[in-house]
């Protein structure tokens, strides 16, 4: 099915022990997410229950291994499969992480930080127009959860996204979890943060759980896990949010101690509860 857009209601990341469940009770999700390089391969059962669940649902693919901020080139072997995969799927959207994951060839399973300046613009915006091109398409952005900051960064994070986004015409995907736990790791004020993103480019939100701990100094730090539920603060975070943006496509993330179906369905319920009240906001 040619879904042309994201619905502004809750999505959760698809998970394939959940399969069976949402073909029986989808209830309140409207659309799914993938990732990418789980979904590579020519057949197989992965691939015949996507094409099942993409003729019922919207489906975001989102990318986690091009390592848009690398130093070197892109993967000429990685951009050909995922060119493969939105060929056949026809996601109604496509997104990638602010981060790098490459160096000297070698792939590092991490997602990592970049500093903010005008040689990294450049850079990871020539990335961009390039999958744009190859794709077709376009991309959304999402801001990093950081845990660290560079000396070297001449701008803020917010105005680093508005440049690439500028250059590119990229949208920008805003993940409401990474923007809490930055906010708390580099002691900056997650409001003010959301004052300041370019919130007019944002096509899709996230959500997503963390775990809490200690830095060396016994100050908070937090890890953006996607292994629970998610935190008050940040549903309360995202009601700023969602005063500022009106509805869009919210999707919860849950990747590690992935939970039974019902628990899932109960944080797309919020997820669904924190849209309507943004869409009797809108229609006030």
């Amino acid at each position: 099915m040619n879904h042309q857009a994201l619905p502004a209601g809750a999505g959760v990341g698809y998970k394939p022990q959940h399969y069976s469940d949402i073909i029986a009770n989808p209830d309140p999700v409207q659309w799914l997410e993938i990732h990418a390089e789980n979904y590579m391969g020519d057949g197989g059962r992965p691939i015949a229950q996507l094409r099942h669940l993409s003729e019922r649902f919207p489906i975001s693919v989102h990318g986690v291994g091009l390592s848009i901020g690398g130093e070197g080139p892109l993967d000429t072997d990685h951009l050909a499969r995922l060119k493969h995969l939105c060929d056949w799927l026809n996601p109604a959207s496509f997104s990638e992480h602010l981060a790098w994951s490459t160096h000297d060839g070698a792939f590092l399973n991490d997602l990592l930080p970049l500093p903010y300046t005008k040689a990294t613009v450049a850079r990871v915006a020539d990335h961009i127009d390039q999958v744009q091109t190859l794709l077709g398409r376009q991309m959304l952005l999402e801001n990093p959860s950081s845990y660290l900051a560079f000396a070297e960064s001449e701008m803020s994070e917010t105005e680093f996204l508005r440049q690439v986004s500028d250059r590119t015409g990229c949208g920008l995907l805003l993940d409401v979890n990474n923007v809490f736990v930055s906010a708390t790791n580099l002691r900056l004020n997650a409001r003010d943060y959301i004052a300041d993103f370019p919130i007019d480019r944002v096509k899709e939100l996230h959500l997503g759980g963390h775990d809490e701990d200690e830095d060396d100094h016994g100050a908070p730090l937090l890890i953006d896990s996607h292994g629970r539920e998610v935190a008050d603060p940040v549903w309360a975070l995202l009601d700023d949010v969602l005063a500022r943006s009106g509805p869009l496509p919210l999707l919860i993330e849950w990747d590690t101690d992935v939970p039974d179906w019902a628990d899932l369905q109960a944080e797309a319920q919020r997820a669904t509860d924190a849209l309507c009240r943004a869409h009797a906001r809108a229609a006030a």
